[in-house]
């Protein structure tokens, strides 16, 4: 799938127009049309916003993917965890944790563990 045709789709899906999204992005409607007809690629700050806008990954946005949340993304135990790589250079841990952060993410390599945390 292009990236320009997942484009249209999220906007169809929304019910809106294209004058509307390109209202959103302060664009013109002429110039969102060429993104969204594949004529011109959208620039990439301007991907960002639809993709926030739309609440999907970039990588949704751009057709790497059919999972909205993007890719590596898991659903466990009801809630949306991103376990992103588990291959043996990379491995990504998302863990609940009991100190006001909400998840602990290691990353296992080579080169060592880093972690970071993530507050909601």
């Amino acid at each position: 799938m292009k990236y320009y045709q997942r484009l249209k789709d999220l906007r169809e899906d929304e019910d809106l127009i294209q004058n509307q999204v390109a209202e959103i992005l302060k664009t013109t409607q002429k110039q969102y049309s060429r993104w969204e007809t594949g004529e011109y690629q959208i620039p990439f700050d301007k991907a960002i916003e639809l993709s926030e806008y739309y609440n999907v990954s970039l990588d949704y946005l751009a057709g790497r993917t059919n999972n909205k949340l993007g890719i590596g993304y898991i659903k466990q135990s009801g809630s949306e965890h991103n376990s992103a790589q588990n291959n043996s250079e990379n491995k990504y841990n998302a863990t609940p944790n009991n100190k006001g952060n909400k998840y602990n993410i290691t990353q296992n390599n080579n080169s060592g563990n880093n972690s970071i945390n993530i507050k909601e």
